[in-house]
Protein backbone atom coordinates (compact mmCIF):
# COMPACT_ATOMS: atom_id res chain seq x y z
CA UNK A 1 0.00 0.00 0.00
CA UNK A 2 1.28 3.45 -0.94
CA UNK A 3 1.42 5.79 2.06
CA UNK A 4 1.41 9.58 1.93
CA UNK A 5 4.29 10.95 4.00
CA UNK A 6 4.00 14.73 4.09
CA UNK A 7 2.16 17.62 2.53
CA UNK A 8 3.96 18.82 -0.60
CA UNK A 9 2.22 21.85 -2.10
CA UNK A 10 -1.00 23.52 -3.16
CA UNK A 11 -1.56 25.14 -6.56
CA UNK A 12 -3.95 28.08 -6.64
CA UNK A 13 -5.38 29.51 -9.86
CA UNK A 14 -5.35 33.33 -9.79
CA UNK A 15 -6.58 36.05 -12.13
CA UNK A 16 -3.66 38.48 -11.67
CA UNK A 17 -0.23 37.15 -10.68
CA UNK A 18 1.10 40.55 -9.54
CA UNK A 19 -1.87 41.20 -7.26
CA UNK A 20 -1.68 37.68 -5.84
CA UNK A 21 2.07 37.92 -5.22
CA UNK A 22 1.51 41.15 -3.31
CA UNK A 23 -0.96 39.25 -1.14
CA UNK A 24 0.81 35.90 -0.63
CA UNK A 25 4.37 37.23 -0.35
CA UNK A 26 3.61 40.70 0.99
CA UNK A 27 0.63 40.15 3.29
CA UNK A 28 1.15 36.50 4.29
CA UNK A 29 4.96 36.63 4.29
CA UNK A 30 5.64 33.63 2.05
CA UNK A 31 9.08 33.64 0.43
CA UNK A 32 9.15 33.99 -3.35
CA UNK A 33 11.43 31.29 -4.79
CA UNK A 34 10.68 31.59 -8.52
CA UNK A 35 8.64 33.91 -10.72
CA UNK A 36 7.74 32.87 -14.23
CA UNK A 37 5.64 34.61 -16.86
CA UNK A 38 2.35 33.10 -15.63
CA UNK A 39 3.34 31.32 -12.42
CA UNK A 40 5.20 31.80 -9.16
CA UNK A 41 6.47 29.46 -6.48
CA UNK A 42 6.56 30.46 -2.83
CA UNK A 43 7.94 28.69 0.23
CA UNK A 44 5.40 27.94 2.93
CA UNK A 45 7.16 26.24 5.83
CA UNK A 46 8.25 22.79 4.67
CA UNK A 47 5.72 22.93 1.81
CA UNK A 48 5.18 25.36 -1.05
CA UNK A 49 2.47 27.23 -2.89
CA UNK A 50 2.26 27.58 -6.66
CA UNK A 51 0.27 30.52 -8.01
CA UNK A 52 -0.92 30.01 -11.60
CA UNK A 53 -2.24 33.00 -13.53
CA UNK A 54 -5.41 31.76 -15.28
CA UNK A 55 -7.63 34.79 -16.02
CA UNK A 56 -9.68 32.74 -18.50
CA UNK A 57 -11.21 30.83 -15.56
CA UNK A 58 -13.14 33.92 -14.42
CA UNK A 59 -15.97 33.12 -16.83
CA UNK A 60 -16.41 29.57 -15.51
CA UNK A 61 -18.75 28.55 -12.71
CA UNK A 62 -17.35 27.52 -9.32
CA UNK A 63 -16.34 23.87 -9.36
CA UNK A 64 -16.29 21.24 -6.61
CA UNK A 65 -12.88 20.95 -5.04
CA UNK A 66 -10.90 22.56 -2.26
CA UNK A 67 -13.07 24.49 0.21
CA UNK A 68 -10.20 26.41 1.78
CA UNK A 69 -6.47 26.21 2.51
CA UNK A 70 -5.40 26.51 6.16
CA UNK A 71 -2.03 27.77 7.34
CA UNK A 72 -0.74 26.93 10.81
CA UNK A 73 0.27 29.98 12.79
CA UNK A 74 1.85 30.13 16.25
CA UNK A 75 -0.74 31.01 18.92
CA UNK A 76 1.37 33.95 20.13
CA UNK A 77 1.29 35.50 16.62
CA UNK A 78 -2.39 34.84 15.84
CA UNK A 79 -4.08 38.05 17.03
CA UNK A 80 -1.34 40.23 15.53
CA UNK A 81 -1.82 38.41 12.19
CA UNK A 82 -5.58 39.05 12.34
CA UNK A 83 -4.95 42.75 12.96
CA UNK A 84 -2.57 42.78 9.99
CA UNK A 85 -5.35 41.35 7.80
CA UNK A 86 -7.75 44.03 9.05
CA UNK A 87 -5.25 46.85 8.47
CA UNK A 88 -4.77 45.62 4.90
CA UNK A 89 -8.56 45.45 4.38
CA UNK A 90 -8.43 41.72 3.66
CA UNK A 91 -12.01 40.37 3.70
CA UNK A 92 -12.54 38.23 6.82
CA UNK A 93 -15.38 35.75 6.33
CA UNK A 94 -15.34 33.97 9.71
CA UNK A 95 -13.79 34.65 13.07
CA UNK A 96 -11.54 35.13 14.74
CA UNK A 97 -12.99 32.45 16.94
CA UNK A 98 -11.68 29.71 19.20
CA UNK A 99 -12.74 26.47 17.53
CA UNK A 100 -11.55 22.89 17.14
CA UNK A 101 -8.72 23.15 19.65
CA UNK A 102 -7.29 26.47 18.49
CA UNK A 103 -7.93 29.97 17.23
CA UNK A 104 -9.10 30.31 13.64
CA UNK A 105 -9.87 33.09 11.17
CA UNK A 106 -11.01 32.61 7.57
CA UNK A 107 -10.29 35.26 4.94
CA UNK A 108 -10.20 35.73 1.17
CA UNK A 109 -7.30 36.23 -1.21
CA UNK A 110 -7.67 38.75 -4.09
CA UNK A 111 -9.59 36.19 -6.20
CA UNK A 112 -11.91 35.08 -3.42
CA UNK A 113 -10.08 31.85 -2.52
CA UNK A 114 -10.84 31.13 1.12
CA UNK A 115 -7.78 30.82 3.34
CA UNK A 116 -7.47 30.21 7.07
CA UNK A 117 -4.98 30.89 9.85
CA UNK A 118 -5.29 28.20 12.52
CA UNK A 119 -3.34 27.72 15.74
CA UNK A 120 -4.48 24.18 16.54
CA UNK A 121 -3.16 20.77 15.65
CA UNK A 122 -4.93 17.63 14.47
CA UNK A 123 -4.28 15.98 17.86
CA UNK A 124 -5.84 18.96 19.63
CA UNK A 125 -8.87 18.90 17.34
CA UNK A 126 -9.45 15.20 17.94
CA UNK A 127 -9.50 15.78 21.71
CA UNK A 128 -12.28 18.34 21.22
CA UNK A 129 -14.29 16.43 18.62
CA UNK A 130 -13.77 12.86 19.88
Amino acid sequence: MLRVRDFSHVTINVSDLNKSLDFYAGQLGMRLVHRGRRDAYLEWGAAWVCLQERPELASQRRQFGVDHVAFYIQPAAFHEAVEGLRRANVPIVRGPVERGGGWTVNFLDPDGTQLEFHTGTLAGRMKVWA
